[in-house]
């Protein structure tokens, strides 16, 4: 696998202040089917190759697989032109990026995904008035109730999946250092602390499971790979914060991505095993210093920095011998850079992460009100930060202040808003929907299924995600006038 399919998945917190209007979902169901530039609102979502309950271990768990009726399914869910999937999951509306191989182009489609649910919203408000409802891309509502983010990695199922977790535990616990979105106070009935890290580290308790929403586990054993399930493990990683900087996500997924290459080509990466991941994610998330130390099995003790130093010089020695490109090279300079950083001073990156710039912001606030941390406002602006509409979120406010780092430009996410990524099956998927809306009956990760009259549905399979790319199919697509004509271009 020369290139690497990643995805990310947003659950966004939603609120209302219209006391007629407090059911969630209903509330999310208003949002999404408000967004005004769907390909078709007919279309379905084929839920025929998805089935989370399907555990990496090797069985099947007792519950019941989602299969909406048409009408609501077609509520539910909303296939986006730009490949991507927007959705009510649970209580919350949800993003699903298309499927994408590198991070910068997660950062650039999570960022379309924050101008689309913010152009759900602002549809909304004609309709309901200014500021009835309210969303934020963050994890935590500060009431005890965390909301998923989740990354997706295709992974060759040859990986055996316990060498996975013996590499994965420790990076995942440290990597919140660069990852984590800030929080105020604590949840879960985790030791209260003023400031930390990470919106999720309160939530984690257990290590190896299939669970996402109870006794959440640091590593997830859900086995849905949306690819051929011969060849492919999607790694779904649950234990993450959702980003509002792009330094944040860049680092976040990129540094993921390399250890999982020296992962499946069976790299010796120094062996590190934690005495209590559980305890380490919460201390590590408490440690402003970015100084503390972590106990490892055996007594003795390490820092979260010195732990991913030990994946980035590993990172170094691999490519030292293999192929390193541009993109990679970029991951690999700006994760030593933000390492040093951390090591002299955290506050040197609050123009970079989350947590930095977050604890300046509302630190700044503290200084000039003469308040706490245990201020009601201090609150309010740390959930403030994640608001998505760019007139009122702290997060914009610093953006176009120039306060806060870029790595993509404005131009390249309103293009993601209704474009796919090109080397994947995304721009197959999103071609088919923008060019024959009427005729796409249903689509999903893994197929497209087209209604050519006479009660005739024919799908075209998506089992591998690195075809149905414009290279392979745009001419197909462009030289059909007709989805006759590309079904049969498609079988010959």
């Amino acid at each position: 696998m020369n290139k690497r399919v990643l995805g990310t998945e947003t659950e966004f917190g939603i609120a209302t202040r219209d006391a007629e209007a407090v059911d969630p979902v209903s509330n999310s169901l208003f949002l999404i089917n408000h967004y005004p530039h769907f390909p078709s609102p007919k279309i379905l979502w084929d839920y025929e190759n998805e089935n989370p309950l399907l555990d990496i271990r090797g069985f099947e768990v007792e519950g019941e697989r989602e299969r909406p009726g048409p009408d609501y399914n077609r509520l539910l869910n909303k296939v986006l032109a730009n490949g991507a999937r927007l959705y009510v999951d649970g209580a919350h509306p949800e993003y699903s990026t298309p499927e994408c191989t590198s991070a910068h182009d997660i950062v650039v489609h999570e960022k379309a995904g924050e101008r689309i649910v913010a152009a759900a919203l602002r549809a909304v408000e004609q309709v309901r008035g200014p500021g009835k409802l309210l969303v934020y891309k963050n994890n935590s509502d500060g009431k005890g109730n965390s909301y998923g983010y989740h990354e997706n990695y295709l992974v060759n199922r040859s990986v055996p999946f316990e060498r996975l977790v013996r590499i994965l535990v420790p990076f995942f616990v440290t990597r919140q250092i660069f990852a984590g979105a800030g929080k105020i106070g604590a949840e879960n009935q985790a030791a209260q602390v003023p400031y930390q890290l990470s919106q999720r580290a309160d939530f984690f308790e257990s290590l190896v499971d299939l669970n996402t929403m109870v006794k959440r586990p640091i590593i997830n054993t859900r086995d849905e790979p949306h690819a051929d399930p011969a060849k492919y493990r999607r790694l779904h990683v649950i234990c993450g914060d959702v980003n509002m900087a792009e330094c944040s996500t860049y680092l976040k997924v990129g540094t993921t991505a390399i250890v999982l290459e020296m992962a499946q080509e069976d790299w010796p990466i120094p062996a590190i095993e934690l005495e209590d991941p559980i305890h380490a994610i919460q201390a590590v998330s408490r440690d402003l210093d970015v100084k503390n130390d972590i106990r490892l099995a055996g007594g003795r003790s390490t820092s979260a920095i010195a732990v991913q130093r030990v994946y980035l010089n590993a990172a170094r020695d691999f490519y030292a011998s293999h192929e390193l490109t541009v993109p990679v090279k970029d991951v690999l300079i700006r994760w030593e850079e933000t390492l040093d950083k951390l090591e002299r001073d955290p506050r040197e990156l609050v123009r970079e992460l989350d947590w930095v710039a977050k604890r300046s912001l509302i630190e700044s606030y503290l200084e000039r009100k003469g308040c706490g941390w245990d201020d009601p406002r201090t609150a309010m602006l740390d959930l403030q930060y994640h608001d998505v509409r760019p007139e009122k979120g702290l997060y914009y406010t610093l953006e176009r202040g120039h306060h806060i780092d870029r790595l993509v430009s404005d131009a390249e996410v309103m293009r993601a808003e209704t474009t796919a990524p090109l080397d994947t099956r995304a721009y197959f998927r999103a071609a088919c929907v923008k060019k024959w809306p009427q005729e796409v009956y249903a689509a999903s990760w893994t197929s497209v299924l087209f209604d050519i009259g006479n009660a005739a549905i024919k799908k075209v399979p998506l089992m591998e995600p690195l075809r149905g790319t414009e290279e392979l199919t745009r001419g197909l697509i462009e030289e059909s006038e007709t989805v006759e004509s590309l079904l049969s271009k498609l079988k010959a």
